[in-house]
């Protein structure tokens, strides 16, 4: 069976467009199926781009792009807790700028361990970045203005029929693999037989990206990115989307209302705080519904679900999107790995093993957190603005707990860099358990499964600069080169690329304790140890997906 590219994939949002661009760069061909026109603005979701997506973008080349687009340069980062968009301050979490990271930051999140800290920018300026350097991508092919209305597979390929919406015309292409982005109401994942299960509602939100020009005058100094508003009137988000004019305005519902039947227009104002008089443009409705929903299965034999087709959540610390294209990247190295022939199709069974789990996790997080916000904003003192002693104190304590919750998802090490595979069939365990974690708290570790940590290097770059795109084997003592090198020549005889790094002359702190580290090529550690195994076959048979099942998970 000829096949029109190697892996098609459904949706060319942002978690489809990575998930493209990884695929192409490790050498295969990828098509994307995207209803929009090329380069259409998107909607104004997505706010925030986290450390481990802004490392990945590092590793394609295009973070410092990013990170130099969306709000002015100097405009803060902050988190404000208010009474209204332009009423009394109660609580703040700062968070740099641009120009305030290249300085001396102050923050919550100055000194996560990463070359590449999250950065707070908007879809709007995010996806066409990433588009323009997908389409440049040799490899990638975006069909624009095309809908794919049903998928199939059997033991040889997939397909997808697919109509153009200019045209009108129906056709099928076939492919090797298929992954669905396509979203929440997801026809690949139905196609699957994939459901969603959870909770469906746990808060509804009217939302409304808006201009207007006049509001950034009138809010006290200094403004923030985001700023939570608190009232006896309504409760609500503003977040700065290009800090001078433009603002995605939150209005959260109280449990029963609906949107339609709920003043827009009066709920807007009292959030932000102004008059009937004072003029703005709503340019797009963005109403959502919070879920914790997590599909019953991510893969059906040769297709597979990222992002918002495999699970909805309440946003929580960014991680919408920033999960789904953590799955993307988890997914597309294997897929590439298999399709570039030196891993066999048992290396796909990692995908459902690593990321369901920690997708369940996750989305439990942010329902927890989503629990509490709704108790603390339905909750709120009388006199909260009131201009007395009494409304004062009501301020800071409302204030305080605002910040002791909110400070968990704006500074969330944990959340990044924390989380571990612990049941996969292509890690190499040990006897050590990965330590624990929480949303905010992380501890370095190299026990397989855990994220490598990151190590600023002598020459003034980062490890992960000099790791590349596939599998490497760290070195920690000269001594063990001659070693490294019989492992790195078990890989070269079944075609797996395997670099040997040397880290011998650098200053390694104790999570590099033991002599030998490999890393994956998603920078999670594959395996570790003091000895390279006397038969090092075994060792890269693991790591390929070639040795059969895993042991059982920790407790």
């Amino acid at each position: 069976m000829s096949h029109h590219a190697d892996v098609l994939i459904i949706g060319g949002g942002p978690v489809g467009l990575v998930t493209a661009m990884d695929l192409a760069r490790r050498g295969a061909s990828v098509i994307v199926i995207e209803t929009r026109r090329p380069a259409e603005v998107p909607s104004a979701k997505c706010n925030h781009i986290s450390a481990r997506s802004m490392e990945a973008l590092r590793r394609f080349g295009i973070a410092d792009e990013v990170r130099d687009a969306g709000l002015p340069h100097d405009f803060p980062h902050d988190i404000a807790f208010r009474t209204r968009m332009i009423g009394r301050e109660m609580a703040r979490i700062p968070i740099p700028s641009r120009d305030g990271r290249r300085g001396d930051p102050v923050g919550p999140d100055v000194d996560w361990p990463t070359p590449e800290p999250p950065h707070r920018i908007n879809q709007i300026y995010f996806e066409p970045i990433l588009f323009r350097h997908v389409v440049a991508t040799p490899g990638v092919r975006i069909l624009n203005r095309h809908e794919a209305l049903s998928v199939e597979q059997d033991a040889d390929g997939v397909r997808a029929a697919i109509r153009d919406l200019a045209a009108g015309d129906e056709r099928t292409l076939s492919g090797r693999f298929l992954i669905g982005c396509d979203g929440g109401r997801s026809m690949v994942r139905k196609a699957i037989g994939g459901k969603l299960r959870g909770d469906a509602v746990i808060q509804r939100v009217q939302s409304s990206h808006i201009r207007m020009p006049g509001l950034l005058a009138q809010v006290p100094r200094p403004p923030a990115w985001m700023t939570y508003c608190y009232n006896s009137e309504r409760a609500g988000t503003v977040l700065a989307i290009d800090g001078r004019e433009e603002w995605l305005v939150h209005n959260y519902l109280l449990p029963h209302e609906v949107e339609d039947d709920v003043d827009r227009d009066a709920c807007l104002r009292a959030i932000l705080g102004v008059g009937p008089a004072e003029p703005y443009e709503i340019l797009r409705q963005e109403d959502w519904v919070g879920r914790r929903l997590v599909a019953d299965r991510f893969r059906d034999r040769r297709i597979f679900l990222c992002g918002d087709a495999a699970h909805l959540w309440v946003p929580y610390g960014g991680y919408g999107m920033n999960a789904g294209i953590a799955d993307g990247l988890g997914l597309s190295w294997l897929l590439a790995a298999h399709i570039a022939g030196w891993a066999p199709a048992g290396i796909l069974d990692a995908y459902v093993a690593e990321r369901q789990p920690i997708t369940e996790q996750v989305s439990r997080f942010a329902m927890s957190h989503a629990e509490r916000a709704i108790r603390e904003r339905t909750t709120l003192p009388e006199e909260i603005e009131e201009d007395t002693p009494e409304g004062a104190a009501a301020r800071a304590r409302v204030g305080e707990a605002a910040y002791r919750l909110n400070v968990q998802q704006f500074a969330c090490a944990g959340l990044n860099f924390g989380y571990f595979y612990d049941s996969s069939p292509i890690i190499g365990y040990d006897e050590d358990a990965p330590p624990d974690y929480t949303m905010a708290d992380y501890t370095p570790s190299t026990v397989p499964g855990c994220r490598l940590p990151h190590l600023p290097l002598a020459a003034g770059a980062a490890l992960y600069d000099r790791i590349g795109a596939d599998h490497a084997v760290l070195v920690t003592e000269a001594a063990g080169l001659a070693d490294a090198a019989r492992l790195a020549d078990a890989a070269r005889a079944v075609g797996m690329p395997l670099a040997v790094l040397d880290l011998s002359n650098e200053t390694l702190p104790d999570s590099y304790r033991h002599r030998f580290v490999v890393a994956r090529p998603d920078m999670h550690v594959g395996w570790r140890g003091d000895a390279i195994p006397a038969d090092p076959a075994s060792l890269v048979d693991r790591l390929r997906g070639a040795a059969g099942q895993t042991k059982e998970s920790h407790p």
